[in-house]
């Protein structure tokens, strides 16, 4: 890409002009000059001409004047730009599948977590309305990934996005965790990362759904809730967990702190949902539980296995350790789920250069 050369002092113009261009996600865009775009580069001290990744659905390399130029659009600060750099370039890791979100008639969309001083330095919403409006640096950031996915990588809806429906997701999606307010090692740290460390961990995800208990006070109870809550016949169904995948629960610090005071930990929270997020086959139609038993059939076949009986209840995930668990939000025992994509695509989390 190159920065805009078009008209930029009448605001109507330009933003039909932009618009025109097939350069927008549908909302004004903030022109990205010449003079913008060098000054974000070098505030954020990157070489223009760097290539970060080469980009599905086109394949497309982008470098740093790629993300600059979109980062500029989306309404980015330059403590942004390596955010957006970074969960790009894992987004292109080959485990993520970006050509299989980025081109399915499903909803699926990057979810974008971020973790460490870089969160702080963007100026990141962790807390209160974390997923909500009002914090230029999560709207922006999620926004400007979804801009170079579009004008880099080529994903236009209708042409290239399959998306029967799509989701806001596709506008933005991204938060930090609430570390400060976490009793527990932060999802950088659990994979495999310093503490210190500025992480993004990016995950496919076909949208999102509102936990609410606030009379649980066991670990039990909370898991229960949990796992009847995130048991959707048409996302469990439709993968039968045959292929897997990496369901999100971002919980609020009240839901974490009632954890750890009943003596339980992530991964023990974890293996209580899994083992109660379990959706009986006798729920679905004879159309999907047929297909299921198809899957299940090739895929004891493929591992020299019995496929065992023949309509078993469909875990939500492979293993509890699939489960990507996150701590956000403010006061408050309300919690969210984002279902996986039902394709195959697998997490991915590279550090903040």
């Amino acid at each position: 890409m190159e920065p805009w050369s078009g008209p930029a002092n009448d605001y109507e113009q330009t933003q039909a002009a932009l618009l025109a261009a097939g350069l927008t996600d549908g909302l004004p865009v903030i022109p990205p000059t010449a003079q913008r775009v060098d000054r974000m580069l070098h505030a954020a001290h990157r070489d223009p001409d760097v290539v970060v990744a080469v980009l599905p659905p086109l394949y497309a390399q982008v470098t740093w004047r790629d993300l600059a130029i979109n980062a500029v659009m989306a309404g980015c600060t330059a403590p942004c730009l390596p955010i957006v750099g970074a969960a790009v370039a894992a987004m292109c890791a080959p485990q993520f599948n970006l050509l299989g979100i980025a081109t399915t008639t499903g909803s699926a969309c990057p979810l974008i977590i971020v973790n460490g001083p870089a969160a702080l330095a963007a100026g990141m919403n962790s807390g209160a309305n974390a997923l909500g409006p009002g914090n230029p640096a999560n709207a922006t950031i999620g926004r400007a990934v979804s801009l170079v996915l579009r004008n880099v990588g080529g994903a236009l809806p209708g042409e290239v996005d399959m998306a029967t429906l799509g989701q806001p997701g596709k506008y933005g999606f991204c938060l930090a965790e609430n570390e400060a307010s976490s009793p527990w090692a932060a999802l950088h740290v659990e994979r495999g990362f310093d503490a210190a460390q500025s992480v993004v961990t990016v995950v496919g995800v076909s949208g999102i759904g509102e936990i609410v208990d606030s009379e649980s006070r066991t670990a039990d109870d909370l898991a229960r809730t949990f796992a009847a809550s995130m048991l959707s016949a048409g996302n469990v169904g439709a993968q039968g967990s045959v292929g897997g995948g990496e369901p999100v629960l971002v919980l609020p610090p009240e839901h974490a702190e009632l954890l750890v005071r009943a003596g339980c930990d992530k991964l023990q929270f974890r293996r209580r949902v899994h083992e109660y997020a379990r959706l009986p086959q006798a729920l679905l139609g004879a159309a999907m539980r047929k297909a299921l038993a198809r899957r299940h059939a090739e895929a004891a076949a493929a591992a020299a296995q019995d496929p065992g009986t023949d309509d078993p209840d469909l875990p939500l995930a492979v293993s509890a350790e699939d489960i990507v668990l996150v701590v956000a939000g403010g006061v408050g025992r309300k919690a969210a789920f984002m279902p996986s994509w039902s394709g195959a695509t697998r997490a991915v989390s590279l550090p903040v250069e």
